[in-house]
């Protein structure tokens, strides 16, 4: 009897665990079954534009840094433009992103910086480049304006001597030279290539923001910190020389120290790196880029040396170098630059986090969602541009301005217009001028183009160079 009594408890125990963990299972499936749905189907205040979510926690990250062998829309986007129209919304790195292609609302948009939307980066890039105050980004921007804008370009336009000729990597160039401007190339002599750093860099910030060795975006943050520490040394070293003056942009910095109670050495630091970065790795690419379309259009060629030959011819001294009024001379060679920039999008898109709901043609963009401007479905746009992937210089004589202020972005629009749009425009025709002035060229090997969303060249870009007889 007693034997019986605890076989029948044991048949009850056994019962119950089997309950409970039913109870349990069932409980967690329900709840993520829950967090699946509330994912795919997010809390909004009306109508979300059309998309989808991805996966739980990574979204539709691998989809969007495919890479694609043309100058085209990101497949990503352009699928997905075809599927949904101009805005939709997905995810990226697990953050819900509405992306928009629509030249109407993107041009409103941007005019509501501090109203509607604020600028926002993505998690690597902010991970990298400290979100700064208020007081301080507006520092920035008159610092930039100060050494990089339209009158500081007046008073002396790059070296067009040859200096700074194809010879030398893109990557190289720009970099030597933005780092003359910053701090004199005060890094001339540091142990590692500061320039071979930034390209490795670049492909860690569109990487997953996952910080574990091995990772992108993990080799990313070590080569931000050698930077760094690179640069600090130059800050400490220029601190010491309190009497001696260089002129340059860091001079600047240190001088504006004892008025702005931001500018400790951590912020000086972190400043010149993000300076150094944005006028050095888009302005490699797009000198690449621009090299790479003029040489496969022999009459763009043609017409580019025609009109630089003319600016040598008219020179009272053939042995100056080139001026603010030369360079504003310039029609056919800056309608080559807006066609390269049109057409290497370099930059994936700007982004803008809403301030709050934002209504968009019967649809609902809630507040703390990113909205990415897709430049690329702007300058792309065949509604607008006529065979938008032709490199068709010629173009931009009948272009009107309503096209260029609402489709053509570069470098953004409005208030938030990218500081140094004039100094990258006038690098690209300096080097122009240096290259139809002073060189033959044919290429060797290379030149594929990849844009993973960012345009590289992983075969490289070969080419042979030979001094222009006079």
């Amino acid at each position: 009897m007693e034997a019986y009594n605890i076989s029948s408890y044991l048949r009850e125990v056994s019962v119950d665990v089997s309950s409970v963990v039913v109870l349990v299972g069932t409980l967690i499936t329900i709840y993520i079954s829950h967090w699946i749905y509330r994912w795919r189907n997010p809390k909004c205040n009306g109508a979300l534009p059309p998309g989808s979510m991805g996966l739980p926690l990574i979204g539709e990250t691998i989809q969007l840094v495919i890479p694609s062998a043309s100058l085209d829309l990101p497949p990503f986007i352009k699928t997905r433009i075809k599927r949904y129209g101009p805005i939709f919304r997905t995810n990226v790195a697990g953050r819900p992103v509405i992306i928009t292609a629509d030249p109407e609302f993107n041009h409103f948009l941007l005019r509501q910086d501090g109203k509607l939307v604020d600028t926002w980066s993505m998690d690597t890039f902010a991970e990298v480049f400290d979100q700064a105050s208020q007081s301080s980004r507006k520092y920035t921007r008159n610092l930039t304006l100060n050494h990089f804008g339209v009158e500081a370009l007046k008073g002396e336009a790059p070296a067009s001597d040859g200096s700074y000729g194809p010879e030398n990597s893109f990557h190289l160039m720009a970099i030597d030279f933005a780092a003359r401007q910053i701090f004199s190339g005060d890094l001339e002599n540091a142990p590692l290539k500061i320039s071979d750093m930034f390209r490795d860099l670049v492909d860690g910030l569109m990487s997953f923001p996952i910080n574990v060795p091995g990772t992108a975006h993990h080799k990313c943050l070590q080569i931000h910190k050698k930077v760094r520490e690179m640069m600090r040394d130059v800050v400490t070293k220029r601190l010491a020389e309190s009497e001696r003056r260089h002129g340059d942009l860091l001079d600047h910095i240190i001088a504006d120290k004892n008025t702005e109670s931001f500018l400790n050495e951590d912020f000086i630091v972190q400043l010149m790196f993000g300076l150094l970065f944005v006028t050095s790795d888009s302005i490699s690419t797009t000198l690449a880029l621009a090299f790479k379309l003029v040489a496969e259009h022999p009459q763009v060629l043609e017409e580019l040396t025609a009109e630089h030959e003319a600016i040598l011819k008219n020179r009272a001294d053939s042995d100056s170098t080139l001026t603010w009024n030369e360079y504003k001379s310039m029609t056919f060679t800056l309608q080559v630059i807006n066609e390269v920039l049109r057409l290497g999008n370099i930059a994936p898109g700007f982004f803008r986090r809403a301030l709050t709901d934002i209504p968009i043609n019967g649809y609902t963009i809630p507040a703390g969602w990113v909205i990415m401007i897709a430049t690329a479905g702007l300058h792309l746009n065949d509604s607008q541009f006529e065979d938008p992937l032709k490199f068709n210089p010629w173009r931009w004589k009948e272009i009107q301005p309503s096209v260029v202020a609402k489709c053509f972005m570069p470098f953004g629009s409005g208030m938030k217009q990218c500081a140094g749009a004039e100094y990258s425009r006038v690098l690209l025709a300096t080097f122009l001028h240096v290259l139809v002035t002073k060189y033959r060229w044919a290429l060797v090997k290379g030149g594929k183009i990849v844009r993973s969303p960012i345009i590289r060249f992983p075969d490289g870009f070969h080419y042979k160079l030979s001094e222009r007889k006079k």
